[in-house]
């Protein structure tokens, strides 16, 4: 991922001024309406608000200087569901405001009144791993999640508990201010106030008067039977705090599930290869298998008994009905498909190679039919090359 001051061509030393500038240069040049829904600049758009929308928020920018991408990742940077349009449309009005404002005294894209009420918080993305185990039966983990919560002291409003911010002597609580060049009159947000219609005189010690904190948050998460490496889950509510009242964004938790030494998913079934014993095999009989363990359709064990047919060869299947993963969506479940692997015994005793030769002096090609089969074949490529020849 690319570096975010690299994005906006700036130095990490750039102030506010300079990245609204660079932002605005940028996303001029590469806005979809002026390239013709260009699906390139529509990238490249996507990108650079990305990076003011980090770099322009203190937090999130303090995070990213210490800890890279890794800081932010989860703070509204590009996260799932609707958080991207709520940001690109904030960041875009409060950058071009200036520039595309409604001629004669209308907000852009004909949205009037002052930016000043609720606003929704930003969707959290969260990475959880999970074993194969907890997807098959299902289980509740907890989990930390840093999230901006409303400062509880100042009850969010950034004020010092027991006084509340005043009214913008500015632009009077509107938020916004109007400037005429020429025959235009321009409007845009209120330098002084940051477009809140409102100024902390005396700010909260807690939150610094910002109304937002950051903390880490346990969750309980319920991991539903059936889970599949990739899902999505939803905790809505559970993201950043809004600012002015507003929502809270959402949580969403994206799940990945750790490869197991036995088993291997496949839809809802679950494959498992056995070595079983040559003479097992070649005789059949029934060897033990392992399963996974929890779902109402276990018996509480983790192995079970698999009947191996006569004259198995490697590579053959035993399907067991019912003991694979469990549906998300309906009552079906898959099954456990053990797949034979026919293992030649090793260090044999004298007495067990003397009985080994005498079997294989007694079997002949109707013991072997693959055998058989491959030679036949083998001779007639031989006869063709030794007839071409």
């Amino acid at each position: 991922m690319r570096d975010y001051y690299e994005i906006l061509g700036v130095n990490r030393a750039c102030d506010e001024a300079g990245l609204k500038a660079a932002f605005r240069k940028l996303a001029m040049e590469h806005h979809p309406d002026r390239n013709g829904g260009c699906e390139e600049a529509a990238g490249r758009f996507k990108e650079i608000n990305e990076a003011y929308s980090v770099l322009s928020d203190p937090q999130k920018r303090a995070a990213y200087d210490r800890f890279g991408h890794a800081g932010v990742n989860g703070m509204g940077g590009g996260g799932p569901g609707g958080a991207q349009f709520h940001d690109v449309h904030d960041i875009f009005n409060e950058v071009f405001g200036d520039v595309f404002g409604d001629m004669f005294g209308g907000r852009a894209g004909g949205r009037g009144g002052p930016r000043s009420g609720p606003a929704r918080g930003s969707d959290l993305r969260y990475d959880l791993e999970i074993s194969l185990e907890q997807a098959y039966a299902g289980s509740e983990v907890e989990i930390t999640v840093p999230a901006t919560l409303s400062c509880e002291a100042c009850d969010g409003s950034g004020a010092k508990p027991g006084t509340s911010p005043t009214t913008c002597t500015t632009c009077h609580g509107a938020g916004r201010v109007r400037a005429t060049q020429g025959f235009f009159q321009i409007e845009r947000a209120c330098p002084r106030c940051g477009g809140s219609g409102k100024i902390v005189i005396d700010p909260c010690v807690e939150c610094h008067g910002m109304g937002q904190i950051r903390r880490e948050r346990t969750l309980a998460v319920r991991i539903p039977p059936g889970v599949d490496d990739g899902a999505r889950i939803r905790l809505a509510g559970e993201g950043d705090a809004g600012l002015r009242g507003g929502p809270r964004g959402d949580l969403y938790i994206f799940i990945s599930v750790k490869p197991h030494e036995l088993f291997e998913r496949d839809g809802l079934d679950l494959l498992c290869t056995v070595p079983v014993p040559m003479c097992v095999a070649a005789l059949g009989g029934e060897i033990e298998a392992p399963c996974l363990m929890g779902g109402e359709n276990c018996d509480g064990e983790c192995k079970i008994t698999v009947k191996i047919p006569e004259g198995a060869q490697t590579g053959r299947t035993v399907r067991v009905k019912g003991r694979g993963m469990p549906s998300l969506r309906s009552r079906e479940r898959g099954d456990l498909v053990v797949e034979v692997f026919v293992e030649t015994p090793t260090k044999l005793t004298a007495r067990q190679k003397e009985l080994m030769r005498e079997l294989a002096g007694l079997c002949g090609e109707q013991q072997h039919p693959k055998s058989a089969n491959f030679i036949g074949k083998a001779k007639r490529f031989w006869d063709d090359v030794t007839g071409a020849a």
